[in-house]
């Protein structure tokens, strides 16, 4: 029961390639453990969490690693991106573009130009 309850949770973390994962259920706990590639993956399996047991859930128990922890997230440019809308994903703030840019500037010249397959590193704050 309440494997299906976290059923969401389950399919991210497979869609997030979460390395090491276990899932089992004891005593109506579901017990979860793995490594996420990036900070950001491991927040997101938080918020998938918290989306389906509230702020604290009492029936999942979730050990998440984080293996690169050198970087909040890695992030490929799509088409139509810029610097500010990938900001915004990451941080909820368009104008931390700058802090991205900084963190590329191997790559990148200008803040204002970014190529879609790029892998850019989005970094801790």
């Amino acid at each position: 029961m309440v494997r299906a309850k976290y059923q969401d949770v389950l399919d991210l973390g497979e869609t997030l390639n979460i390395q090491n994962g276990d899932v089992n259920e004891k005593d109506g706990v579901l017990q979860v453990t793995g490594t996420a590639a990036t900070q950001y993956d491991k927040n997101l399996i938080w918020d998938k969490i918290k989306e389906a047991g509230g702020d604290n859930p009492t029936d999942i128990m979730a050990d998440i690693k984080v293996a690169d922890e050198s970087v909040y997230a890695r992030h490929t440019v799509a088409s139509g991106e810029t610097l500010g809308k990938i900001a915004k994903q990451y941080y909820g703030e368009p104008g931390k573009y700058q802090k991205i840019f900084q963190a590329n500037t191997d790559i990148l010249k200008n803040p204002d130009v970014i190529h879609p397959g790029q892998e850019l590193i989005i970094p801790n704050l």
